[in-house]
């Protein structure tokens, strides 16, 4: 059950971030578009109310999750697995540019975050 949340909770997480950007994006910056509009927008945007309960719901199981794992192992993998599925969305559905550079760190990150599942394995 543990590893259960954990990973609805990555899900809930990254799905928080990404429905936020949609949200922005479709609004636009309030240097833009006037400070009313932006507040405006951000109230009336089902993406934004979306990314907030998804948020929510990450919260309600990353706790749990805090209350059978170590910090140690719960964070980095919760924010590296959440940040690798940011960084495809982004990429394959967003269409924003990464960089070999990027690829490359995010690469030893997920490498960093397996040595922490491997040592919580033995």
């Amino acid at each position: 059950m543990t590893y259960l949340l954990l990973g609805f909770g990555i899900v809930f997480n990254a799905g928080a971030n990404i429905l936020m950007k949609v949200a922005m994006t479709r609004i636009g910056a309030a240097e833009e578009i006037g400070l009313a509009a932006y507040a405006k927008g951000m109230l009336g945007s089902l993406w934004l109310w979306g990314g907030l309960a998804s948020f929510a719901a990450a919260l309600v199981c990353y706790t749990y999750v805090l209350s059978k794992l170590n910090l140690s192992v719960a964070y980095p993998v919760f924010t590296s697995v959440g940040f690798a599925i940011v960084i495809f969305v982004s990429t394959f559905v967003l269409g924003e540019t990464i960089t070999w550079w990027q690829v490359v760190g995010f690469v030893l990150i997920l490498g960093g975050v397996w040595l922490v599942v491997a040592k919580m394995a033995t």
